[in-house]
């Protein structure tokens, strides 16, 4: 089995012998940013070291049932080999998020990460789209074994969503995640028009790190309008009747940032602080890096010709990232939330665009 992957073992555990060997040195712990960095470092490759061990027991098991199925000729129906089978589709899974992780070397690559949808113009059309989207999200967080929390959703006047904001929480979470940053374009047959029409529709995703180190910046209190109001949506009579919904905006910037999903005003606060932090983050680091396309990436018009990717429902299935024209004509596998494909050709496309930008 192929994977396209080198990993030298005897090479990573050195490294760790000798960074938790630099953890305690006394006079390591007076630089801070460098102990932060090995820290991280280290949490990295022991997560590392412990996956691979656990992948090549799961092989080791497989050698195993193989020599048995050959001695005792097993049928292709029986246990041994059904177990034989699902042991190699979960090493074969798991080979596959390796081939993904080892592309993953940015700053804030092993974050948690704050995605938000966007409806574009078109009312219901676009606002059905954003559903569609945090579907596919979601179910490819759930698949990924990270965990999903809704931090603000505004509610179309008659269907779907016009704005959605979550956490994912996972390992890579934010690296796995920052391709999908950009506007998407859906074709299809409109279930909402009468006369059966073709409609296009725009959403924009926007995702950035969840920083959590709050020595990275501070925020004044005189920079903040903290508003409450009531909660929208589905919640019961607590929503409806109390102001424990929280907008808060910063005034230097002008980033509006709303949280209505828990149901104390409080903790509504605290989240939504966090959210604003974290995108104050990510403002000033593209700054520090003076880049075009920074950790937020470049702000594009949702319409026509803006798009990273295009899904196509009608009159063919196709869906097609427009960056590494990786495509394919199982449209509802992706929209279910089958898009690691997409995920490992875009880090593949960068890390190519990364490496071609150093030689010139």
């Amino acid at each position: 089995m192929k994977c396209g992957v080198t990993f030298d073992l005897s090479a990573k555990t050195a490294r760790i012998v000798s960074l938790k060997a630099q953890l305690e040195k006394e006079e390591a712990w007076n630089d801070y940013e460098r102990i932060k960095a090995h820290n991280q470092e280290l949490s990295q490759l022991e997560r590392l070291v412990s996956r691979f061990e656990k992948l090549s027991s799961k092989l080791s098991d497989a050698e195993a049932l193989i020599e048995l199925i050959s001695e005792e000729q097993a049928k292709e129906n029986s246990d041994e080999y059904r177990e034989l089978k699902e042991i190699l589709e979960s090493a074969e899974r798991e080979l596959e998020r390796e081939k993904t992780f080892s592309l993953l070397s940015g700053e804030n690559d092993q974050l948690d990460a704050i995605v938000s949808i966007h409806a574009g113009a078109g009312g219901t059309e676009s606002q059905d789209w954003v559903d569609m989207l945090s579907r596919m999200y979601l179910n490819w967080a759930k698949n990924q074994g990270m965990t999903v929390k809704i931090v603000d959703r505004l509610a179309g006047e008659e269907a779907g969503t016009k704005s959605l904001t979550f956490e994912v929480s996972g390992e890579f979470a934010y690296g796995m995640l920052k391709g999908e940053h950009g506007v998407h374009r859906l074709v299809r047959i409109s279930p909402f028009d009468a006369n059966k029409r073709r409609h296009t529709s725009f959403a924009a995703v926007d995702v950035i790190p969840e920083i959590k180190d709050e020595s990275e910046i501070e925020i004044s209190e005189e920079d903040l309008q903290i508003e409450t109001f009531r909660a929208s949506g589905a919640g019961g009579q607590h929503v409806n009747k109390t102001s424990s919904a929280v907008r808060i905006t910063h005034k230097p910037t002008g980033i509006v940032v709303s949280c209505q999903n828990e149901r104390s005003q409080h903790l509504n606060r605290l989240l939504a602080l966090r959210v604003l932090y974290s995108r104050l983050v990510a403002i000033k680091q593209e700054e520090k890096k003076q880049l075009i396309e920074g950790i937020r990436g470049t702000r594009k018009d949702m319409a026509w010709g803006n798009q990273i990717r295009s899904y196509v429902l009608h009159p063919y299935q196709l869906v097609k990232d427009l960056r590494t024209n990786y495509e394919t004509s199982n449209a509802e596998r992706v929209l279910n939330g089958e898009i690691n494909d997409f995920i490992f050709e875009y880090l593949k496309w960068r890390k190519f665009q990364e490496d071609a930008s150093r030689k010139k």
